[in-house]
């Protein structure tokens, strides 16, 4: 039912970047394309009268696309400035202080679990563990990322940049989460892939980057200084003029089911 200090299993820079950008987390990271409502009813079997976890909440952009579903949601979130951000825009939703290994749930109490752009950061056999606990059989886990489209130049530049800073941190990208499935009380894993954009002004580009975790988590002065190189790294990219521009992502949506 958790332990007496839920935040003390987390990596650094989640524990430090998100709490000092959750606000520019929640205005800068996309929003998940409406297409994941379909797999959230088909893949994941959710609807009215449904009960789902949305674990590593954040400060909910994925709560918009559950709630369509019609299933009751609670979000859980360690990071307390990330649950004030989530709370402040979802008021209706439950947010509870936990993490993947320690969720305060009750056993068998969950048909589907959903980690959106979270579970990197506790891919470990403990927190699958915990996860299969709170499930219900025959209840299901879904992973969803949305990944940036890094082909355009302009985009390998910033990634080039942003990885100066990456140190340890655990990363999507790197796919040694996989290699829990199937295994530890699930089943192998279904991916679905969806198409995405994202549209704003070109300070989106640098508000992105500065939200990533081991970027937020550097001293302000570094901070500032990898926003100008990225400013600049966008600066004559001609598919970047205009007071508009469009980033494309692709959504990917990962189910494994439990295992009795």
């Amino acid at each position: 039912m958790g332990d007496a200090n839920p935040t003390n299993t987390l990596h650094s820079a989640a524990r430090n970047g998100f709490a000092a950008r959750a606000a520019t987390y929640a205005q800068a990271r996309p929003d998940y394309p409406a297409a994941v409502e379909a797999w959230l009813r088909e893949a994941m079997g959710l609807g009215p009268g449904s009960v789902a976890v949305d674990l590593g909440a954040g400060t909910g952009k994925f709560l918009p696309r559950l709630l369509a579903t019609g299933a009751s949601v609670t979000a859980v979130e360690p990071v307390a400035a990330m649950r004030s951000e989530l709370s402040s825009r979802h008021p209706g939703v439950t947010a509870l202080d936990g993490t993947a290994e320690a969720m305060p749930l009750p056993e068998a109490s969950a048909d589907a679990i959903l980690c959106a752009t979270a579970f990197h950061w506790f891919a470990t056999p403990a927190a699958l563990g915990e996860m299969r606990r709170v499930l219900k059989p025959g209840g299901r886990l879904g992973l969803v990322w949305n990944i940036r489209d890094d082909t355009p130049v302009w985009a390998q530049a910033i990634a080039a940049i942003v990885e100066r800073h990456a140190r340890d941190a655990p990363r999507r990208r790197d796919d040694a989460w996989r290699a829990l499935f199937p295994g530890h009380g699930f089943g192998p894993l279904a991916d679905t892939r969806l198409v995405h954009s994202q549209f704003g002004p070109i300070e989106v580009i640098v508000d992105r980057a500065l939200s990533i975790s081991f970027i937020a988590a550097l001293p302000p002065e570094v901070q500032a200084e990898v926003a100008e190189e990225i400013r600049m790294a966008v600066a004559h990219a001609p598919e970047l003029a205009g007071d508009l521009v469009t980033l494309r992502y692709e959504t990917l949506c990962c189910r494994a089911d439990r295992l009795d």
